[in-house]
């Protein structure tokens, strides 16, 4: 495994079940709302600090979902709203950055993401996945969804690969 990480160069994301725990709440005008776990965006900043791709693919088509990502780096051009062929647009992104599949994680906790988790070079599954996403995980987290599973992942590689360190004054200008 530990060879297998020491190539990831980018990490893709699914959102509802990975960085949440799956509940959506929904206002009278049909805005929808999401609870994210902090420790799994401070994860995503320092994966965006040291120059790792990264990206979302979701079903979702909230205009919030962008807006909460771009805080943490990933550029709005990568966030696939909407997304019903996953694949399609994970193969998008590894045309814009000239990436293959093996340097690319997937983290997914359901069946649209099964595809790529079998396709990528590194599947993950927060550990409260569906049956199929867990079976097609190349890793399954110890947290569930919403509960630090993204950090749990994005630290194991980034320690793997020695890039686990926060430069202060990097994140203040970032950030």
């Amino acid at each position: 495994m530990e060879n297998v990480l020491k190539g990831i160069k980018a990490f893709l994301f699914d959102v509802d079940g990975v960085f949440t725990n799956g509940g959506i709440l929904a206002d009278l005008n049909g805005e929808l709302y999401r609870t994210f776990d902090s420790k799994d965006s401070f994860a995503i900043r320092m994966a965006s600090m040291h120059g790792y791709r990264l990206g979302i693919i979701t079903g979702g088509r909230s205009e919030s979902i962008p807006k909460r990502f771009i805080q943490c780096g990933i550029l709005p051009e990568d966030v696939y709203l909407g997304s019903r062929d996953k694949i399609e647009d994970f193969e998008d992104f590894c045309r814009k950055y000239d990436l293959i599949p093996e340097e690319i994680l997937y983290m997914g906790d359901d069946l649209p993401d099964v595809p790529v988790m079998k396709h990528c070079g590194f599947g993950v599954a927060p550990a409260d996945a569906v049956e199929e996403a867990l079976e097609a995980a190349d890793y399954i987290c110890t947290r569930p969804g919403g509960s630090g599973s993204v950090r749990e992942v994005v630290q194991m590689v980034m320690k793997v690969q020695g890039t686990w360190e926060l430069d202060v004054q990097d994140y203040k200008r970032k950030f």
